[in-house]
């Protein structure tokens, strides 16, 4: 019998939700072992009629049938590149690969694969409204995490990284339905804009309300109150809701080393917020409801290009961390959802961090140049400044890292007993650094980054930015700054006793 119009939309939603149900029993109770093993998030949106059109992932293969590359490294010795593939068909990254090409020089990640047929490729942003000149790709080497027991690689975003594509096949425009999910770190966060993966404009600029639907996750708070902590956010564009209107104190955000960060947008009528620790339990819906009734965003007016790491116009001060994020054509549903989250739980994300070691005290030597950091004049005063110096083996030249937090340290001068501090908390390219008393502020926070070889960047958490000799000057006197990620020598520090 034909049925009419709307019951074959319910029979249809039915038997997808159905589906999503059996497949999230066959993968949580381990019947069909094979079929177990070898689904990935993508093969839980088809079952369920929502189909990836963009799957992105440096850590895994997100179908169970994928046995292609997940993304390119480029050498900073010679500019060659090579792709990072999986060690089995629907597996894990092959991190040895990265290792033994990026042997004894540094790597940068110049390109994320789309998973899908569609080849929604990720390569590194141009410029844009907010920012005009070209981003920077991430280190390579910066995210080491494991995967299912395995080392693998995400995708360290601090301030000047970011990912685009602007030419994509199949990603929601208008007001077509769309969901969307990554996984992030929920330590590895500021309050700039805008650390986002999802939909975003065409031409890189800010086109108006409802251009963009990303996920935003991170500290920011667009539109006050906000709860406290970093939170999951829909970047409509020309604002970041937690839910409603903007503000919504409900959503309380989440704070674990692994986030499930998880938006859906059907385009008319109504949007959802979700988040899950990446490492057990299920989903919290954090918002689900009406769309912002500003003008602009009901119904949406989404572009369809694909963004990582930045704002649809290229704001680009965010810090961020990407292990694996899709998005997909339609509405999932909340069946679905769930499967997925059980899915990434599966993998069991995991993170050690055992360098350097709490209370030691070390030399930074600056790889270009060869000097250390030093401070000015042996100063012990608030407001010395630091600079370049050949190694004098005195207590100027020395620092003690003192853990604050998830690879968050202070940074002290032995001599002075004052700690490394970006000035005036400045966020400019050039903020100048200096000894100051310990004020427990993210300006005095510093995270220690791998490059490789025994190199680390220093990122300071609240502006992202990262430690830099001045014009890359290797003469004594040189001063540190801070400065964007350039993928260069300048910003790398050898740190040992």
């Amino acid at each position: 019998m034909a049925l009419d119009a709307k019951h074959r939309h319910l029979r249809t939603a039915a038997l997808a939700a159905a589906g999503a149900v059996a497949l999230i029993a066959t993968v949580l109770t381990g019947a069909g072992t094979s079929l177990a093993a070898t689904t990935g998030p993508c093969d839980i949106y088809a079952a369920g009629g929502t189909p990836c059109v963009a799957a992105h992932s440096t850590t895994r293969a997100l179908f169970g049938s994928y046995s292609g590359s997940l993304y390119q490294v480029r050498r900073w010795s010679d500019g060659a590149t090579t792709n990072i593939g999986v060690l089995s068909t629907g597996g894990y990254a092959n991190a040895a690969t990265q290792d033994s090409f990026c042997s004894g020089t540094y790597c940068t990640i110049v390109r994320i694969y789309d998973q899908t047929s569609r080849h929604n490729d990720l390569t590194i942003a141009p410029g844009g409204g907010a920012n005009p000149t070209a981003d920077q790709g991430a280190n390579a080497a910066a995210l080491p995490v494991t995967a299912g027991g395995n080392k693998v690689y995400g995708v360290y975003i601090s301030a000047g990284n970011g990912y685009r594509n602007n030419a994509t096949n199949g990603i929601a425009t208008g007001s077509q339905p769309e969901g969307m999910y990554m996984v992030t770190e929920g330590t590895h966060v500021n309050d700039r804009c805008c650390f986002d993966y999802g939909n975003a404009e065409t031409n890189n600029m800010d086109t108006g309300n409802g251009d963009m639907d990303a996920i935003y996750f991170g500290k920011l708070c667009w539109f006050s109150p906000c709860a406290t902590g970093p939170r999951v956010a829909a970047d409509l564009e020309n604002g970041l809701f937690a839910g409603g209107n903007g503000s919504w104190t409900a959503n309380t955000g989440r704070s674990s080393a692994f986030v499930t960060a998880m938006l859906k947008n059907n385009g008319t009528t109504t949007y959802a917020i979700k988040d899950g620790d990446a490492r057990s339990g299920g989903l919290k819906t954090q918002y689900n409801g009406g769309l912002p009734t500003q003008s602009g965003y009901k119904p949406m007016t989404k572009q369809g290009a694909i963004i990582l790491g930045i704002g649809g116009d290229n704001s680009n001060g965010s810090v961020g961390s990407f292990f694996e994020g899709v998005m997909t054509s339609g509405y999932p549903s909340d069946a679905t959802e769930n499967s997925v989250q059980a899915n990434i739980v599966s993998v069991g994300y995991n993170k050690s961090v055992t360098f350097p070691v709490n209370g030691a005290t070390y030399r930074l030597t600056n790889l270009a140049s060869g000097k250390v950091l030093d401070a000015v004049n042996c100063g012990t005063a608030n407001g010395t400044g630091i600079q370049l110096w050949q190694s004098l083996g005195n207590t100027c030249q020395q620092w003690r890292f003192n853990n604050v937090g998830p690879n968050k340290w202070t940074i002290t001068n032995v001599n002075a007993g004052r700690v490394l501090d970006a000035v005036n908390c400045g966020l400019a390219l050039g903020t100048a650094t200096n000894l100051w008393d310990s004020l427990g502020n993210t300006c005095q926070q510093w995270a220690v980054i791998p490059a490789g070889n025994g190199r680390y960047e220093l990122v300071v958490e609240n502006s992202g930015m990262v430690l830099d000799g001045q014009n890359c000057g290797t003469a004594n006197g040189t001063k540190v700054q801070m400065w964007m990620w350039l993928n260069n020598t300048c910003q790398l520090w050898s740190i040992a006793p």
